[in-house]
């Protein structure tokens, strides 16, 4: 297992399907996980709220971890804001709906970055790991969706995309200061899909399941810790040999 021990890690959308099973991981190797997430439990030690659409909570929870923690070691872009319209076919999506989404989710994570880089920088430290998709680098394939009344939102792929070159960028501005910067890319993860989908996506995939959860929170520990302490830039894909064929 990664060893993260001592190590300060703020993950965003720790809430959610996939932070739950990060924030678990974290903790296992050792880490002092904080949960940062819009629905998080204030009452509940380690979980602090969190909007990454506002500067200003942003800021407060920097403040809030620096202030009981002394630093900040790690931080994951996992958070998944989205409109409740979100999954239309591409000729049902208002264009307001398509630029909130780019705002909330795109744009909140370049706000996060923004951030909690200055921070780092000024320790000198630091690794920064986005979330993005292999829809980020790849096409859909449209036919997993068949039979299911499903389909794959348009303003997701723009987005991981934009993530995944962001994080480059990232890495060549950081790594003079010695701050990493790398983005995990999963392929779908199960969560209570219609039967049909499931059965169409397992049928592509090499591996011939869905991810669970805890098959990807191991590849985002890797990569904070100081094993992958050369590693920076770099989009680790694990989606089961999904984008190979």
């Amino acid at each position: 297992m990664t060893e993260l021990k001592n190590k300060v890690i703020v993950v965003t959308g720790g809430c959610g399907l996939l932070g739950k099973a990060i924030v678990e991981y974290l903790t296992k190797c050792g880490a002092v996980v904080v949960t940062a997430d819009i629905a998080a439990d204030p009452s509940e030690k380690n979980q602090i709220s969190l909007d990454i659409t506002s500067e200003k909570s942003i800021d407060e929870l920097i403040r809030k971890v620096i202030s009981g923690h002394k630093k900040i070691d790690g931080w994951i872009n996992n958070a998944y804001p989205r409109t409740k319209d979100w999954g239309n076919k591409l000729e049902d999506i208002r264009f307001e709906s398509w630029q909130k989404n780019v705002d909330m989710h795109m744009n909140g994570y370049f706000l996060c970055c923004q951030k909690i880089f200055g921070k780092m920088k000024k320790q000198k430290s630091g690794s920064i790991v986005n979330m993005a998709s292999i829809y980020g680098i790849l096409g859909p394939d449209f036919t997993v969706y068949e039979g299911t009344g499903m389909t794959m939102p348009a303003a997701y792929s723009a987005i991981k995309g934009g993530i995944i070159n962001f994080t480059k960028y990232l890495a060549a501005y950081a790594g003079p200061f010695g701050v990493r910067v790398n983005a995990v890319s999963p392929g779908g993860i199960f969560d209570g899909q219609p039967e049909a989908f499931v059965k169409n996506y397992t049928r592509k995939v090499p591996m011939k399941r869905m991810a669970k959860p805890e098959d990807i929170a191991p590849s985002v520990a890797f990569l904070l810790s100081d094993e992958a302490s050369y590693i920076t830039g770099h989009n680790l894909v694990a989606d089961g040999g999904w984008s190979v064929i």
